[in-house]
């Protein structure tokens, strides 16, 4: 993370309380992990009833982004804005969010095609792996630490999806072959991926090229990747000629045309609300956090399942779901370690600084006597 994030956060939050602060925190981590959940079980309710467009459920996951203009507009931004280094220019700008929005729509089509073929179980403990491609990404490109807690972080979540993939006796929908079972699977791990280095490339971009990462910053990179994404994902739709099959697809869906659409605006809306946490964190608290807890959240969606589509839990998926909470509980541990740290570093500081001023201070008092 840029330094700036840390310190402006700190500017705007500095008159809330204590309790007020965490009250922040738990409502933004509710909305993240709610979101996220919902989106994955209406994603597969999508399926499980009639749906097969892969391109439809990949652009309900960025369409509604206008939702986010909302908190955009509500929420001032820092008034030390003036203060920050000039921003790029239109071009340089245009060329990060069309890349990164470019490549959140392919990675949307991916997650798509790994839902189609596995069970939301499944899915998303395979996901869970994206919090070990993140620590590499993170490694390579924005200088994070490789400790030994983060190495076995990233060990612990490998076996976790390896478990998975080598499972023969998983669970995926019904008509699904085993071939189908491999593609979704390695969609999963491959959306898993290029998402974590997404992550990577958008924190590596508030650092190289946007030099500041408050609220309305991250928001608006979040609009208009989202922006670009939805444009690629209208195009790709209409290029594939599955817009043909939608007709079709509302009449013979299972629960009736109406839910059809609720489905589909319901699937958006969640996955903005999750969109509102994930920036609510990277503001209140850190990116990294927030990519922490959206991880995290991933293990409330199997049991979601269990509950909400009767997905079977057998042995292999219980170890491969405990693994996978080893491995959570690894690297929030490290993230524990490192602000620990950084708040020590940040109290010596001031107090050095303190320690300076009111030396300063007592010899301009024994001049002037």
């Amino acid at each position: 993370m840029s330094d700036d994030g840390p310190l402006t956060n700190e500017l705007h939050l500095s008159k809330l309380g204590r309790s007020q602060w965490w009250i922040l925190v738990l409502v933004n981590i509710f909305f993240l992990i709610a979101g996220q959940a919902a989106a994955v079980l209406l994603g597969r309710f999508y399926y499980d009833q009639g749906g097969n467009s892969k391109w439809l459920a990949t652009l309900v996951q960025t369409a509604a982004f206008p939702i986010l203009f909302i908190p955009l507009y509500l929420i001032p931004s820092s008034q030390k804005a003036s203060a920050s280094p000039s921003p790029p220019s239109f071009r340089i700008l245009a060329s990060v969010y069309f890349f990164l929005g470019v490549l959140l729509a392919g990675d949307n089509m991916l997650y798509s095609t790994g839902l189609l073929y596995l069970s939301a179980s499944t899915y998303s403990l395979i996901c869970a792996t994206q919090l070990a491609f993140n620590a590499i990404f993170s490694y390579f490109l924005n200088s994070q630490k490789f400790t030994a807690l983060i190495l076995n972080s990233v060990v612990v979540l490998s076996l976790s999806a390896a478990l998975i993939g080598v499972n023969d006796h998983s669970e995926g929908p019904s008509g699904v072959s085993k071939w189908k079972y491999i593609i979704g699977f390695s969609c999963t791990l491959g959306a898993s991926a290029i998402y974590s280095l997404l992550l990577s490339l958008m924190q590596l971009s508030f650092q190289k090229v946007l030099k500041k990462e408050t609220f309305s910053v991250v928001l608006e990179m979040q609009i208009w990747t989202s922006l670009v994404a939805t444009c690629v994902s209208v195009l790709a739709l209409f290029a594939s000629g599955e817009w043909k099959t939608l007709h079709g697809e509302m009449e013979s869906f299972g629960e009736g045309r109406a839910s059809y659409v609720l489905t589909l605006v319901f699937t958006a809306v969640c996955w903005q609300v999750c969109s509102v946490g994930v920036v609510g964190l990277i503001f209140i608290v850190s990116s990294l956090f927030s990519n922490v807890i959206s991880t995290v959240g991933l293990a409330v969606t199997p049991v979601a399942s269990v509950i909400v589509f009767h997905d079977k839990m057998n042995g292999v998926k219980v170890i491969a779901m405990l693994l996978a909470l080893w491995g959570f509980a690894s690297y929030i541990y490290q993230n524990y370690l490192d602000d620990s740290k950084a708040r020590r570093m940040q109290r010596n500081v001031d107090g050095t600084r303190n320690d300076s001023v009111c030396n300063v201070d007592e010899t301009r008092n024994d001049s002037v006597c």
